[in-house]
């Protein structure tokens, strides 16, 4: 595998509230904690603790507008996510063929034996 695996970008990205929050961010564009919390079942502080999350690895970046925070996702580092689930499907496409190429040889090799 030539990506490193980022174990702190995938702890982020494992919880399915921040994945909700990902995805809501690059449909609509950059958005608030308070207009995360009215389209997700969390509270606004619940939102507040996984926007952290997600700034913390470089996902979503904010910038002040008043009172408020807006944010948005860093699309290179979403890329960069992309690409080590790529590499990583990759990785076990190519463990899977392996193990079936030897299964197929030991089935292979019991039907031979089978009609000695």
């Amino acid at each position: 595998m030539t990506t490193a695996v980022d174990d702190a970008l995938w702890s982020a990205i494992g919880d399915p509230t921040r994945r909700s929050m990902i995805d809501l961010l690059l449909a609509g564009g950059p958005g608030t904690a308070t207009s995360l919390s009215e389209r997700l079942p969390v509270t606004r502080q619940a939102v507040s603790k996984h926007l952290a999350v997600l700034d913390r690895v470089g996902l979503i970046h904010s910038a002040a507008a008043g009172r408020e925070r807006h944010y948005r996702v860093d699309e290179a580092q979403l890329a960069r996510a992309v690409a080590q689930l790529t590499a990583v499907g990759d990785a076990w496409d190519a463990r899977l063929r392996r193990i079936k190429r030897i299964a197929e040889t030991i089935e292979r090799h019991r039907t031979d034996d089978q009609g000695e």
